[in-house]
């Protein structure tokens, strides 16, 4: 990334991370069914659990926390120091047990101490290094935080089918809830050639007062499938293979790598 990739990504999660939960139907919901998937696809990989694990881009926690309550020895780390603190609060209301610390994914090596026999990076994270060289820096870092042997699981958005569609936006959804109504959907602004777009993060929240609007902005990467395989072969991993939604239960592609 350049200094002013960087500091969008940075800015938009740090901005991001008091409202992140809203873009959920039920977030704590979501903690708990992703941490249960997640686990089964661990447990099916490797034949075991609870596991020492890294959430390399943890977010306010969605599945290093669903993770931990699940019985695995979470270590979670993000760029986004807001993120992380946000983390930390909602891993104690919901009592679950793991340590946390901000890194930057191309430093890993360097600023998270010793290995694990898994290593997460969900929800689009990897899409954010939008040059070839922090993308490899990353894998590279991952590698190095594996022990051996190892699994890697991250998920993407399904970019084979979104480059083609070239989506304008998302479907706009509307939730309700004790704290009223709101709206939240992405508008998708795409590059000419299509490998990288512009989302605008909005969410509409509907007060006594009347409607309220915010509005994040990052840029992604739309990274096809075969290309992230690639990446990860050149870093050095082994038996790279992905699930898709209606085979993992995840609502994103999943890709698998192994350390051996």
């Amino acid at each position: 990334m350049n200094h002013a990739e960087f500091d969008s990504g940075l800015a938009f999660y740090n901005a991001l991370a008091s409202d992140y939960h809203l873009i959920f139907a039920d977030w704590r919901e979501a903690v708990g069914r992703q941490g249960q998937v997640l686990d089964t696809i661990i447990r099916a990989s490797l034949g075991r659990r609870p596991l020492t694990l890294l959430d390399c881009t943890c977010g306010i926690g969605t599945q290093a926390i669903g993770l931990a309550l699940r019985g695995y020895t979470v270590h979670a780390t993000d760029l986004s120091p807001d993120a992380v603190q946000r983390a930390r609060r909602e891993a104690a209301l919901l009592g679950a047990r793991l340590t946390f610390g901000v890194a930057d994914l191309r430093t890993l090596a360097t600023q998270v101490p010793g290995s694990f026999e898994v290593v997460i990076a969900c929800d689009n994270s990897l899409p954010h290094l939008l040059k070839d060289n922090d993308l490899r820096r990353a894998l590279d870092n991952v590698y190095s935080k594996l022990g051996t042997p190892g699994l890697f699981l991250a998920s993407i958005r399904d970019y084979d089918q979104l480059r083609v569609e070239k989506p304008p936006a998302t479907q706009p959804r509307v939730f309700d809830d004790p704290e009223g109504r709101r709206i939240v959907f992405q508008v998708w602004d795409w590059s000419e050639a299509g490998h990288t777009y512009l989302v605008h993060q909005f969410i509409l929240r509907e007060t006594n007062d009347g409607w309220h609007t915010k509005h994040y902005t990052t840029h992604y990467r739309a990274i096809l499938r075969r290309e992230l395989t690639l990446f990860l072969r050149e870093a050095g991993f082994a038996q790279v293979d992905w699930q898709m939604p209606a085979q993992s239960g995840y609502y994103q592609p999943i890709v698998r790598a192994r350390k051996r």
